[in-house]
């Protein structure tokens, strides 16, 4: 008898404060199931809605081997496709369905995909400061880890705390966050020549600029940033302005990553072809899961463009260890984004980070950081478990979404 789908649920939990959603999928087989992340974190409630109403009664009794038939069906099952409300509902699924064959074969995924190109996964992390004497602190915490890669802010996106308009801002502005760009580029600009000075050649320094300048800006922006030379820049335009990159890319000789807000494949496919990108950056979930990540690796190996996924604190650690086994077994992997938990070890010795008991209470199995690479477990499938009545102890919340809300000087709406 065929391994079939006999139900498809979403778990909402919030050990860290964030929403995050994991499908589970149970099977006919007594004690064989598959977990997923369908995390967007902002919109959690319909995309668990959109999975639980819609998504499993598509699925309760057909085979679980069938992971490509299965995401082609519920990618156009609704007609409409590829946005990130849907991507993400199939993403969990998808995932569940890889975690489920790996337990089959009684392999760890990285097996599946081809088996190992790599010991272990080299990552950066993010390091902030209100000014260069916080910033340089922060990196120097983080040498002391072991890490090479360090992504550098000051103020994070170079916005104000909402509600707090910036210098110049005109009268009766609307609330939100405030961005004045110019003012942003010039201090960065300063902030990578004071660290280069201050630290020296050997670190590898990134940027986030998280889409929040003009295409214009951007071009004279990786230009400007050229002498410090960067590992690379993330996100210097929008989506709906990737057509720029080509002109960026060849104005500059700074590396561009792209593609944290991708959900369809035409937002990155010319950018390619045409060696108008170095790193592809999309968020797995939102491109609708692992058979898609591994479709794009593929397409853009033949390109030399390579990878670095993003992996922010809104990825639940099922997607983390997802992209860590994909990771593990592409040719074209570059970097490693890594903003979740170091190490359990670690944080107990420091406490550093108030969410890892939460966390490790929650879901065992995730991927642990040491000396400035991640490693995965070695379990079949993914790796990672869930413990549901711990997640039930950590309930998501729905408040209005404050950060997003980004503005220019003038008031106008600015992408965030």
């Amino acid at each position: 008898m065929a391994t079939q789908i006999r139900s498809v649920r979403a778990i909402e939990t919030a050990p860290g404060g964030i929403n995050l959603l994991v499908v589970k999928i149970e099977t006919n087989v007594d004690g064989l199931y598959g977990l997923g992340c369908a995390t967007f974190c902002y919109r959690t409630a319909t995309v668990k809605h959109l999975i639980e109403t819609y998504i499993a009664p598509l699925l309760i009794g057909r085979e679980v081997n069938r992971i490509s038939d299965l995401w082609q069906l519920m990618h156009q099952n609704a007609y409409w496709r590829s946005g990130p409300i849907e991507n993400n509902a199939i993403s969990g699924v998808n995932m569940a369905l890889w975690d489920i064959k790996g337990k089959m074969a009684g392999m760890p995924l990285y097996e599946l995909f081809g088996g190992k190109m790599r010991d272990g996964i080299p990552v950066y992390r993010h390091a902030d400061g209100r000014d260069i004497h916080e910033l340089i602190e922060d990196i120097k915490g983080y040498q002391s880890i072991g890490l090479k890669y360090i992504r550098c802010q000051m103020g994070a996106y170079g916005g104000t705390e909402y509600g707090t308009a910036c210098p110049g801002a005109a009268k009766n502005a609307n609330i939100g966050t405030y961005i004045d760009s110019n003012l942003y580029m010039r201090n960065t600009v300063k902030m990578f020549e004071e660290l280069r000075v201050q630290l020296g050649d050997e670190i590898e320094f990134v940027h986030d600029v998280h889409e929040r300048i003009s295409p214009a800006q951007a071009r004279e922006f990786c230009h400007s940033l050229d002498p410090y030379r960067l590992f690379f820049l993330e996100d210097v335009v929008s989506p709906e302005n990737v057509s720029w990159l080509r002109e960026i890319h060849n104005y500059c000789t700074t590396p561009l990553s792209h593609g944290e807000l991708y959900v369809n494949t035409n937002e990155w496919h010319n950018a390619v072809i045409e060696h108008s990108v170095d790193y592809l950056r999309s968020h797995l979930s939102d491109i609708g899961g692992i058979t898609p990540a591994l479709r794009m690796a593929a397409f853009a190996n033949q390109f030399g463009v390579q990878t670095c996924w993003h992996c922010p604190p809104d990825l639940s650690p099922v997607g983390a260890a997802a992209i860590i086994h994909i990771d593990l077994a592409i040719p074209n992997f570059g970097l490693q984004e890594w903003s979740g938990i170091k190490s359990y070890q670690f944080l107990q010795q420091n406490k550093t980070d108030d969410t890892a008991d939460a966390l490790y209470e929650v879901f065992t199995g995730m991927p642990e950081y040491d000396n400035g690479y991640v490693y995965v477990s070695d379990k079949p499938g993914l790796g990672v478990d869930i413990d549901e009545k711990a997640a039930a102890r950590y309930s998501c919340d729905h408040p209005v979404t404050l950060w997003t809300q980004t503005r220019n000087p003038d008031g106008s709406l600015q992408t965030p």
